[in-house]
Order: structure tokens, then C-alpha cells, then sequence
């Protein structure tokens, strides 16, 4: 039993280090959203819904809501 207490102090060690490093947070850019003025009818594809914005200027797009409208985003 004497054997093991050595091996648990390093664990014990270790997984406390863990601990007090902690998760970092990745801290992500906002996000801005406008619907698209120029996609035309239900936007059932987000492929075209980003396709359109790219062409708005839009870094990208994606269809939302019950009506299923595209909303081109990008980072504020």
C-alpha cells in the first residue's frame, strides 16, 4: 500500500494543475445579421442563401425563420 501513495501524489498533482489552468475561453467575433435584398422566394438551400450574400458582401448566409427568409452575416 506504501508503494502507491507516491504514484497518487503525482496524479493527484497533476489533475490539480489541471484544475487551476482551467479551460481557456475563446473569445469569438460577433456576428451581424441583415436579411438578403436580393434573394428572391423561400430559401430552402443555405448553398445559395450564401452564395447570393457573397455577392451582396457578405462573408455568408443562412435561411431562418418560420418563412424561411436568408440572412447574410458577417463580423462586425
Amino acid at each position: 500500500m506504501a508503494r502507491y501513495a507516491p504514484f497518487g501524489s503525482i496524479i493527484f498533482f497533476f489533475l490539480l494543475l489541471l484544475v487551476a489552468n482551467g479551460p481557456t475561453m475563446v473569445v469569438e467575433a460577433r456576428k451581424c445579421e441583415s436579411q438578403s435584398h436580393r434573394f428572391k422566394g423561400p430559401c430552402v438551400s443555405k448553398t445559395n442563401c450564401g452564395s447570393v450574400c457573397h455577392n451582396e458582401g457578405f462573408t455568408g448566409g443562412h435561411c431562418r425563420g418560420f418563412r424561411r427568409r436568408c440572412f447574410c452575416t458577417k463580423h462586425c
